[in-house]
């Protein structure tokens, strides 16, 4: 399901927190709201207390779905949370997360961010073996490796370690047993998962904003295969996966999902956006008397073009921040007007002018389209797109919801046709060349694969595994 404007969907956001003196549930919820941006569709808590697990989950953004009564009885001394967007299963009230499950040797709950390339392999095999299946994500598959694995294993991080060598893709994960806490990364580290500290507490998050929510400290991103696991307030790390797979980070994060204040890997999303921006001015330069950014990653990407081109930067939409992404259009004629409800023009920063247009990508073409005709009948006279990725050539296996290649607006077209079938006076899109280069302070390698279709390692051999 895309977006109200039909934009790449979200990933899924993880918070996990161990505190023995604060609330946990609050702080969870903190957590989560900060990462809404990463997932829409449903959300959830799970708590432990006296080796108990407790959970709520729903349909629904995190302040619609959880109330004070609802958080008040979630107590405990660790929690994991999870916001989804589904890449892998439909959205569907069996699929929201943490899931929690209960066996002989106790309970576990699972949080997870990303998508597994030989799920299905995964899922006939357990399937199999005897393990039925409630829902249609990947996660429980990971789920049922755990537990599977903590039978003949003398520890549930022993258990994550042996799973871990039979998943292949992304997965930045916590998970929580009776007594422990386990925040994990995928061995390519293709989502971002960092750890922080507030006073006894120890916090999990996909992104430093959520740190930032609470008050906790950054201390630092967990590396591609860690494990680190939390009981009693005390930290341990496994690395037999550590430096055993290409650094593969999506570079995607830092041009659209994570939040502009976010920091991943010791780049600061915003800073990669405006110098992407930077690199459009220099690659494809328009005269025009306006820079204008579509909200909300586009913005930053706007800052730069502006002020590497010398162009004033202005504000151009004004968006409906109380319209989420699960919006309806219930009739074809609301749909058509979904991105006049969601974004109106100011109309005095774009009459008589020339406009460069900056957002953060172009996937079908539909909306750039729309929204290029909603600034021309607000009176501009020249409307220049710029996007600030490279066109979207190829799919994403690891979680990102880009459509297959027959609904890619640059597939099988030229520049020129694209920039027609929009409507704009000029198209362009940030070069290969310049995409490697917007994380300078990046302490990792990056997967470019939905651009260049080159991949951390072969798909059709990966997805046969076990």
């Amino acid at each position: 399901m895309m977006s109200q404007l039909e934009k790449i969907g979200e990933e899924c956001g993880v918070f996990a927190i161990y505190d023995p003196e604060a609330d946990v549930a609050r702080s969870t919820y903190y957590g989560l709201y900060a990462l809404q941006h990463r997932g829409q569709e449903s959300c959830g808590i799970a708590v432990c207390k006296n080796r108990d697990i407790s959970y709520y989950k729903s349909m629904g953004l995190v302040n619609e779905v959880f109330t004070d009564e609802i958080i008040d009885k979630l107590d405990g001394t660790m929690a994991i949370g999870h916001v989804r967007y589904s890449t892998t299963g439909e959205s569907l009230m069996e699929n929201a997360q943490p899931l929690v499950l209960r066996y002989s040797k106790g309970n576990i709950a699972i949080a997870h961010n990303g998508n597994l390339v030989n799920s299905k392999r995964l899922i006939d095999d357990l399937s199999k073996g005897g393990a039925i299946f409630q829902t249609s994500t990947d996660t429980e598959a990971i789920a049922y490796m755990i537990a599977r694995a903590r039978l003949t294993t003398g520890s549930i991080e022993n258990a994550v370690e042996q799973s871990i060598q039979h998943l292949y893709g992304a997965f930045s994960m916590v998970v929580m047993s009776a007594q422990k806490l386990i925040a994990c990364r995928d061995p390519w580290g293709f989502r971002p998962l960092c750890m922080g500290r507030k006073g006894e507490a120890i916090i999990f998050a996909s992104e430093s904003c959520a740190l930032d929510s609470i008050g906790a400290e950054f201390v630092r991103d967990l590396l591609p295969g860690e494990i680190v696991v939390v009981k009693d307030g005390i930290i341990k790390t496994i690395d037999t996966y550590v430096n055993k797979k290409p650094s593969s980070m999506c570079i995607f994060e830092y041009l659209y999902f994570a939040r502009p204040d976010s920091c991943i890997e010791g780049q600061m999303a915003h800073d990669s956006r405006k110098l992407a921006g930077a690199f459009l001015a220099k690659e494809a330069p328009v005269e025009a008397d306006v820079v204008i950014g579509v909200p909300d990653s586009g913005l930053s990407a706007a800052m730069g073009y502006s002020e590497e081109s010398g162009i004033p930067y202005g504000l151009g939409f004004i968006k409906n921040k109380y319209i989420g992404r699960t919006f309806i259009q219930p009739q074809q004629s609301m749909r058509e007007n979904s991105v006049r409800i969601k974004l109106n023009v100011l109309k005095s920063t774009v009459e008589g002018k020339r406009v460069v247009m900056v957002d953060d990508s172009i996937v079908r073409g539909t909306t750039s389209r729309r929204i290029v005709n909603l600034l021309r009948k607000a009176g501009a006279t020249e409307v220049h797109v710029r996007s600030s990725a490279p066109p979207f050539l190829w799919p994403c296996y690891f979680g990102t919801d880009v459509p297959s290649r027959d609904q890619l607006v640059a597939v099988g077209r030229t520049n020129d046709e694209v920039c027609n079938l929009i409507g704009a006076d000029s198209l362009a899109f940030l070069s290969m060349e310049a995409l490697v280069q917007i994380a300078p302070s990046a302490k990792c390698g990056f997967c470019t694969g939905c651009f260049s279709g080159k991949y951390p390692f072969d798909i059709d051999e990966v997805s046969e595994k076990i």
